[in-house]
């Protein structure tokens, strides 16, 4: 199954593929592609984790999910909280 997440855009390409590393050490969890335009994370994972687990972990590593109604599915805004230190 797929679940998606919007979250803060970053353009930081080091902290992009962390989050995605830290996902996939997740049990249950397959992979994860993230789209840096649009701000979205799209996580395939069997039933062994849920999505609200999964958007803990994204919490954690401090990316929150942007809530979207479905208006505004194209448009989330939030800038990044992200800043590289490199």
């Amino acid at each position: 199954m797929y679940s998606t997440f919007y979250v803060s855009k970053s353009q930081c390409m080091s902290c992009n593929n962390e989050v995605l590393k830290q996902l996939g050490t997740l049990q249950g969890v397959f992979g994860a592609e993230m789209d840096r335009i649009d701000g979205k994370i799209e996580v395939n994972h069997t039933d062994e984790i849920t999505r609200e687990e999964i958007r803990k972990k994204l919490d954690e590593l401090g990316w929150r999910e942007i809530p979207v109604n479905d208006a505004d599915i194209d448009e989330p805004t939030e800038p990044s909280i992200w800043g590289c230190a490199l």
